[in-house]
């Protein structure tokens, strides 16, 4: 009998999340039949609870330095994986695809990478806390459990953001945020993503009612992904916010991630006698 196909999952968390809100998409993922990692940004501690007591470790960390601290763990993989990624994380997935590192890509409500041109009132307001602060450029800054469920979380209840926020939410570069709001001025930055190469399947999904990364944010960076060769789709959840991965109707995320990755021959081979 041989042996099934080895698929490699990477999941790339993005700001103010640790790694362990993957926690049940890579059990999902796992019992699908990949092999499911959910790694964190160089500077995140094992824990939530050691992160937040050493913020600083998280200081000067930006797109560049979080997608290059995941190429390298791909480098190390027996193959090229799948890469699933949410806010930031999605735009790291979309970059290491283009750079050929990944087999195919799930954007889950990400980041805007250079030459997305819309920004609107709302996802304005939400980032204004660190974008009116230069000295943040360099530092960290966290939620409090109103901020959180006011721009992140505001699709669930505040019973809900609330515990999402206990259990997962840490403190974040402020650097990322300046990168992707001054991209489209600055010639060489890191949040370009190449969207011409030839590259595997992607999927972009968003949530109705985002605030950090409204739905025409991601929708207008659907439209200049779509010019690619590559296969390219578009979902919306239309009553979801920003925590659509790690709130409780993350399932109905992951299963349309895991069906598009089935779709495009991108699931696990089964073993044939």
């Amino acid at each position: 009998m041989s042996q099934s196909r080895a698929v490699p999952v990477v999941f790339v968390h993005g700001l103010w999340m640790h790694p362990i809100s993957w926690g049940e998409w890579v059990d999902l993922f796992t019992a699908a039949g990949y092999d499911a990692i959910a790694p964190g940004w160089p500077g995140d501690a094992t824990t939530v609870a050691a992160t937040r007591q050493d913020p600083d470790a998280l200081n000067k960390k930006g797109i560049g330095e979080a997608t290059e601290h995941y190429a390298a763990i791909i480098s190390r993989l027996p193959d090229a994986p799948i890469v699933v990624g949410h806010s930031f994380g999605g735009l790291i997935a979309q970059r290491l695809l283009g750079r050929g590192l990944a087999r195919g890509a799930v954007a889950l409500a990400p980041a805007q990478f250079k030459g997305v041109l819309r920004m609107s009132p709302t996802q304005i307001r939400s980032v204004l806390p660190v974008l009116s602060r230069p000295g943040l450029r360099t530092k960290t800054w966290s939620h409090t459990p109103e901020t959180f469920h006011t721009t992140f979380a505001n699709g669930v209840p505040r019973d809900e953001s609330d515990r999402i926020y206990e259990d997962f939410s840490i403190p974040a570069p402020g650097r990322p945020l300046f990168q992707a709001g001054l991209a489209n001025l600055a010639p060489g930055s890191p949040a370009k993503v190449d969207t011409r190469s030839a590259r595997g399947p992607l999927l972009m999904v968003a949530g109705g009612q985002d605030r950090l990364v409204p739905e025409p944010l991601v929708r207008s960076a659907y439209h200049i992904q779509r010019r690619n060769l590559g296969v390219t789709e578009y979902q919306v959840f239309p009553d979801r916010g920003h925590s659509l991965v790690a709130d409780s109707g993350w399932r109905e995320v992951a299963d349309a991630a895991l069906d598009f990755l089935g779709r495009h021959d991108l699931a696990p081979s089964t073993p044939e006698s």
